[in-house]
């Protein structure tokens, strides 16, 4: 058992992993048959793990996962949905985000595009990446109002850090001029260096008559297409298949 003395000193050098441990009576009963070595390895893993833990949570906090339940080990495999095992086990790996590459999620409602946008997104948090989750028509407005107020650039500035953005439901109403110019900033921002999910009922392929200004659109599909990795889910809504069994 620690003494007061020195679990303050723990304390504040802040070792909380550390402490919790030497305060677990099943981890102190394993510390006390270890020699030094392999007890100060396994205070230390218990510490490492403590704080990994904490970063965590603190990254999913931050992320506003729409589905915050979704993780790449739940994901229905069944084949009708037409997903690669091969390729979402390399996005799992997180080499793409490495990389600043993007990964455009199409198909129709209900298919699972959000959830699996979501499960991406928790394991990128589980890399130590930062991630937020936001629909698509929100971020716009919100960037909208930012010139209104003169944030726009800080705003803009703090999108840039993030690691990952998903942006959900892309492309699902008309988009106006000022949407355009502020979406091609945002993803200027971030090609090459950040990545990005994209969700879309649309095809891709009918992403740039959806954009409308020619030019605009060449520069913005420019910068989230090529390089990207793309996932056309099919199949029925599993919204209403879980309804239907449930009936």
């Amino acid at each position: 058992m620690l003494n007061q003395h020195t679990l303050e000193q723990l304390r504040s050098l802040r070792l909380d992993g550390f402490i919790a441990a030497m305060q677990d009576p099943a981890c102190a009963r394993t510390v006390a048959e270890l020699d030094f070595d392999a007890r100060l390895a396994l205070l230390v893993q218990r510490e490492i793990d403590w704080r990994d833990g904490k970063r965590l949570a603190r990254l999913l906090k931050a992320a506003h996962l729409k589905v915050s339940g979704a993780c790449m080990e739940d994901i229905d495999w069944r084949g009708s949905r037409g997903l690669n095992r091969d390729l979402i086990t390399e996005l799992a790996g997180c080499n793409w985000l490495r990389d600043g590459r993007s990964v455009l999620l199409t198909g129709a409602t209900g298919c699972g595009k959000t959830w699996l946008a979501c499960a991406l997104g928790r394991q990128a948090a589980r890399q130590g990446y930062s991630v937020l989750y936001t629909r698509a028509s929100r971020l716009l407005e919100e960037l909208h109002v930012a010139h209104g107020d003169g944030s726009f650039t800080r705003r803009l500035a703090q999108l840039a850090r993030l690691d990952l953005i998903i942006l959900d439901d892309f492309a699902l109403a008309p988009i106006a001029p000022h949407e355009r110019s502020d979406l091609l900033e945002l993803l200027d921002d971030r090609v090459g260096t950040r990545s990005t999910i994209i969700t879309s009922q649309l095809p891709v392929a009918a992403w740039h008559a959806w954009l409308g200004e020619p030019t605009v659109a060449d520069a913005i599909l420019d910068r989230i297409v090529h390089g990207s990795h793309k996932i056309a889910l099919k199949g029925e809504s599993l919204r209403r298949s879980r309804t239907d069994a449930s009936a």
